[in-house]
């Protein structure tokens, strides 16, 4: 059972390391309050209790507020928060990561869990709506015999039951100047097409919003090949363009630029790395048993013209695309360790780096659940990018300019 120190210490965002120097005791003492094993003096609990509180660090104010639907770890909210938006209403229902989110972005607002289960009343007015929404099959059936049956078309009845609906219901009660959406590549192919169809339909015909759609690949700011289909509207007109977008080439950054160096040029970090060299733990290494297992697994489809297998890197290399399930085996990114060793997966700090989250991000959680975290979460550089080509267009809407408010009075 967590005890109250644990649960503090979550809440902190500190490894056990990291709280154990902001305390000025050995990490073996922290983890000793952790278990129970001794209770902590009064003065080291109001002392994590004030760290468990620290408010969030201002960011410039660029005037135009938002909310963070399916946030995850808060990727999206970080790139927003850099573009200068202000949160005011986050939706996230996985506990671990909510305590993922909390470390990072301490605004001391709760966390909304289930959005299915949110009045939109209850949802501030908000100027963007941001949403990396899961994809759930959509149900596709003629308006008229819809019609014929009596019944509701149009996305109050095609989208309902999915989660799309719920994004869809919040913009058209709260008709925010823009939003933007995020999902996996493959959603423009899902149902040979109709998928699709229904959201673009339902965003642009049924709610109004001019409509920009790209794929965008993280591999123009992180070693990794990530496609991920992105999704903005407005309310009104706009000269948006995706040719703002301003991309590094595809392939510049290298494996080496996330891998610990193992040299002693960084700090040791918790369990991820030890030692003076700072050396990744050799819990990462995988088990003769394992790695002979995937390597059985490769030969086989291999032999049958198939494409399956491990996806081995060096420090030259780019990677596959990290998954929520790379807690399992680590399969789609293995780190060559040389000959005569067995390959390691990353690191939850290297992850993190691979999403383009710096090291001051806080990991409060196992390595299990943060393998998830960062699988589902986006490539946070991707994302601040598009936030900064939709500001100024944002900021428009929301204050047209002069003349453009004279032709209205007229």
């Amino acid at each position: 059972m967590a005890t109250e120190f644990s649960k503090l210490r979550l809440q902190t965002g500190c490894t056990a390391e990291q709280l154990a120097a902001e305390l000025g005791y050995s990490e073996r003492q922290v983890y000793r309050w952790e278990t129970g094993e001794t209770k902590p003096r009064k003065a080291v609990l109001d002392r994590v209790r004030d760290l468990a509180g620290r408010p969030a660090e201002p960011v410039p104010f660029a005037g135009f507020t938002f909310i963070d639907l399916f946030a995850g770890i808060g990727g999206l909210r970080t790139a927003f928060d850099d573009a200068g938006g202000r949160c005011v209403f986050t939706s996230e229902w996985d506990k671990y990561a909510q305590l993922t989110y909390q470390a990072n972005h301490r605004d001391n607002r709760q966390i909304a869990g289930d959005i299915t289960e949110v009045h939109v009343m209850d949802i501030p007015a908000h100027d963007i709506l941001v949403a990396g929404f899961p994809c759930q099959p959509f149900s596709i059936a003629g308006v008229s015999k819809k019609n014929a049956l009596g019944r509701q078309h149009g996305f109050k009845d095609e989208t309902q039951g999915t989660l799309f609906f719920d994004v869809a219901r919040i913009i058209d009660a709260h008709r925010p100047a823009a939003f933007l959406l995020e999902n996996v590549k493959n959603l423009q192919n899902h149902d040979r097409g109709r998928t699709f169809e229904v959201i673009r339909r339902t965003l642009e015909d049924e709610l109004g919003y001019e409509l920009h759609v790209r794929v965008i690949n993280a591999r123009h700011f992180s070693p990794q090949n990530r496609e991920r289909i992105v999704i903005v509207g407005f309310r009104e007109p706009t000269a948006f363009s995706w040719d703002a977008l301003e991309l590094p080439p595809e392939g510049l950054r290298r494996m080496r630029d996330i891998l610990h160096p193992e040299d002693g040029s960084e700090a040791p970090e918790g369990h991820y790395t030890v030692g003076e060299r700072a050396e990744v733990s050799e819990k990462y290494t995988l088990t003769d048993k394992l790695w002979a297992y995937l390597q059985g697994y490769a030969d086989k489809h291999r032999a049958a013209g198939n494409g399956f297998g491990f996806g081995l890197v060096g420090p030259d290399d780019t990677c596959r695309t990290l998954s929520a399930r790379y807690f399992k085996d680590g399969s789609e990114i293995l780190v060559s360790r040389g000959k005569g060793r067995n390959p390691r997966r990353l690191t939850p700090r290297e992850c993190a780096r691979l999403m383009g989250l710096p090291d001051s991000f806080r990991i409060p959680v196992s390595d299990t659940q943060a393998y998830k975290q960062f699988g589902n979460s986006v490539a946070v550089p991707v994302f601040r990018e598009v936030a900064r080509i939709m500001t100024p267009h944002v900021l428009d809407i929301l204050s047209p300019p002069q003349e453009s408010r004279l032709k209205q009075s007229a």
